[in-house]
């Protein structure tokens, strides 16, 4: 899930037993996953739902780390179509997407998504849980650990942790600020839609660090710009290419 900056996740309660009864798993922040979804004319009349539609066809385009994302899927036996596999939604002020396992659908935050730029790292983000829950047996709702390994490989490969995206948050060090921006936005992530304890949340995320940042499916490599993108893309068609040949 991509969280907002400036904005605190929910305080989690200290109970663990009392917090998995109470436990949304995150549909809160997403209040239209409840209702009945609008006709395409009525939500056509609002900027909002307009811009998001706009800039998302953009990001799919033209975007690297969507394409190279969609293009694994497409392998992987997990096509996506826009129509069916994104949402445009309004959503709690603190995120700006999630994807809904139960769907199989992307939830891109309209009235929190205002330029290309966040939209791009957004749907990168997201079409990274979309891939492992492509190609994995993820339990996103039971194994906490599971949600922290997808969430540490979303920040780490979805250009969240880019030294341009930390330095526009003031926040930028030297050896080591990469993993550190991972493991605190996938920290974030959790308690964004898990009602555990900041202290459980950390202990999920350290158990499967090592292991799931060194995970580097479909890029091969951390695509610590849109030019390491590119390339990583462009050696994933020349791998399949090379496959087909074999």
């Amino acid at each position: 899930m991509e969280r907002e900056e400036g904005a605190s996740p929910p305080a989690a309660p200290d109970t663990v037993g009392k917090a998995e009864q109470e436990d949304d798993l995150g549909y809160r922040l997403f209040p239209e996953r409840n209702k009945n979804p609008q006709s395409f004319l009525v939500r056509s009349l609002f900027t909002y739902h307009n811009k998001c539609q706009v800039m998302l066809r953009m990001t799919l385009e033209t975007n690297p780390y969507a394409q190279l994302l969609l293009e694994a899927m497409k392998q992987s036996g997990c096509t996506v179509f826009n129509d069916r596999h994104f949402s445009c939604e309004n959503c709690d002020a603190c995120v700006g997407g999630g994807f809904d396992s139960a769907t199989s659908q992307i939830v891109l935050c309209q009235n929190n998504i205002h330029h290309q730029s966040h939209m791009n790292r957004v749907v990168a983000h997201e079409l990274i849980h979309a891939f492992d829950h492509c190609r994995a047996h993820v339990d996103w709702f039971k194994n906490v650990k599971h949600l922290a390994c997808s969430e540490i490989r979303a920040a780490n490969l979805s250009g969240d942790c880019t030294l341009v995206n930390e330095i526009a948050r003031f926040k930028f060090g030297l050896k080591g600020h990469h993993q550190t921006c991972v493991r605190d936005r996938a920290i974030r992530s959790i308690l964004a839609v898990r009602k555990i304890s900041k202290e459980t949340a950390e202990k999920a995320v350290d158990e499967v660090f090592d292991a799931c940042f060194n995970d580097l499916e479909p890029f091969g490599r951390i695509p610590h710009s849109k030019t390491d993108a590119k390339r990583a893309f462009r050696d994933f068609q020349n791998r399949d290419r090379y496959n087909a040949n074999l």
